[in-house]
């Protein structure tokens, strides 16, 4: 048996390659929209890629399904509930998806049902001989992670309560994964970072032993403790989540690879004038706080840079890169990646034109927690946290970075009438946070934005300082003029405390 598995780290989501030696018959699970990689590795294996199965329609992240079967001709499955914009086979509970010969030897998949995350959620038993008394592993999608299990309240729009998808998913682990042998690798769609739960373990990989002893989800307890435990402190939903599962279903445009053009600073002016394109500043956090182009949008390629720029630009905007040289087209891909496919171009070497043009540059402002906590700051009395959480959230939180630029400590920051906003996920919000702040986390920012006030002072703060900077830059974008964040974020705050 030849088995891969490819890990997207800036997605953390995971795909499968498995094929039978013997045949040269092969699978490809759950895969990404640039599917070349695959293609090599399969045809330097000797593999032909027979079949792409989905574990379930992901919302994530755009699955690479139809371009891998234009590339190999391969037939699309789902699992027998999914209904599709395209001609899929449709995978029923128990069936068998053999790669082996006609004498039925050979490496074999079995397909379980195990609605849950979506409805039509399927996972694969792979057997490397039909007859071996364990499986070597089992493929569980969004079904099962390693530390968690798939979150149950993405299907809400469409009447499906949380409550019942994960009375759905409680069955579909106790009755169909758990009822494997202890051995049994488990090789899940995602890993840590990933908004499709909300505790999911670093690790790529495990055991149904370890999950049964160690994931929270898992342990002895009735049916309704686990569904009050699943449904409560999930991570809101990026706001490009519905869009990309409804382009997973219906269908999705070609990825086209290739370069995005190169354009004058004039030429991403009238775009964002005109079409209403969105300047995408993608250079690290430290280069974009220290000059800017005036209203652009910010999120960075060293963090989770699709998921972040889905987050504040909506679905279909039309986009103009501002990112170091030689970094376009990683951009570009990373944004097709999540069906972000309107790139009318790139602004070369942003640095040198900002340089040029310093009257269309803006310095972000930004301040340091000692002057909201300590001693005669604005928020030093201990002003209660008054409970409101709003929005989504989006994981993770890279290194702040970054100087802030100078400007008086309480200059806008006013305890009567400055906006304090936590854009950090719910779950960190409510283990502790700024006196009188309010949640926001950043997925669900874009839709709250009504809800602030531009012509009063804005501050704004995460986990690290990252998340602050690109949610500065989202309303600084929509027209707020007096913004700024905390360097450091809340790490700050609880580091100075002790």
């Amino acid at each position: 048996m030849h088995f891969a598995q490819y890990y997207l780290d800036c997605l953390s989501q995971a795909s499968y390659l498995i094929g039978d030696e013997t045949t040269g018959r092969a699978v490809l699970v759950d895969p990404r929209r640039d599917t070349d990689e695959y293609v090599r590795d399969a045809e330097a294996a000797g593999l032909r890629i027979e079949f792409v199965v989905e574990t379930h329609i992901h919302a994530d992240f755009l699955s690479g399904h139809l371009e891998l079967a234009r590339a190999t001709g391969a037939t699309v499955c789902f699992g027998a509930a999914a209904e599709t914009g395209f001609p899929i086979r449709r995978l029923s509970d128990g069936e068998r998806l053999s790669l082996g010969g006609n004498d039925g030897e050979g490496v074999t998949l079995t397909v379980l049902a195990t609605p849950g995350h979506t409805l039509e959620s399927i996972c694969l038993v792979i057997h490397e001989r039909p007859d071996d008394d364990a499986p070597f592993g089992v493929l569980t999608g969004d079904t099962l992670f390693v530390g968690d299990v798939g979150r149950p309240d993405l299907l809400s729009a469409a009447g499906h309560s949380p409550q019942d998808m994960a009375a759905r998913l409680h069955h579909s682990l106790h009755t169909k994964l758990l009822t494997l042998p202890d051995a049994t690798r488990v090789f899940p769609a995602h890993g840590a970072g990933s908004a499709c739960g909300r505790s999911l373990s670093t690790e790529t990989s495990s055991t149904i032993g370890d999950q049964r002893r160690l994931n929270y989800a898992l342990q002895p307890m009735p049916e309704a403790d686990f569904i009050r435990l699943v449904t409560a402190g999930q991570p809101a939903t990026p706001g490009y989540f519905a869009h990309d599962a409804a382009l997973n279903r219906d269908g999705h445009p070609l990825l086209e690879p290739g370069p995005p053009p190169a354009l004058t600073l004039d030429e991403a002016l009238t775009a964002r004038d005109r079409q209403g394109a969105a300047l995408l500043d993608c250079r690290p956090l430290a280069a974009y706080t220290r000059a800017h182009l005036a209203g652009s949008f910010h999120t960075s390629l060293d963090t989770r840079f699709a998921e972040y720029s889905g987050s504040v630009v909506a679905p279909g905007t039309p986009i103009v890169l501002l990112a170091d040289p030689g970094a376009e087209q990683e951009a570009r891909l990373r944004l097709a990646r999540i069906g972000y496919d309107h790139v009318l171009g790139h602004l070369p070497d942003p640095a040198a034109v900002l340089e040029r043009c310093p009257a269309l540059t803006r310095r972000s402002q930004r301040i340091r927690h000692e002057d909201l906590t300590g001693k005669g700051g604005p928020w030093s009395g201990g002003h209660p946290v008054d409970g409101r959480t709003d929005g989504g959230t989006s994981g993770g939180a890279a290194s702040g970075g970054g100087e802030p630029a100078e400007r008086p400590a309480t200059a806008g920051v006013r305890a009567d009438g400055v906006q304090l906003i936590d854009v950090r996920n719910p779950a960190e919000y409510e283990a502790g946070a700024l006196p009188g702040a309010r949640n926001i986390p950043l997925a669900g920012l874009r839709h709250h934005i009504d809800e602030l006030d531009p012509d009063r002072p804005v501050v704004l703060y995460c986990r690290s300082g990252n998340r602050s900077v690109i949610a500065a830059a989202l309303l600084e974008a929509h027209g707020f003029g007096d913004v700024c964040d905390v360097v450091g974020g809340y790490d700050a705050v609880a580091a100075a405390r002790g």
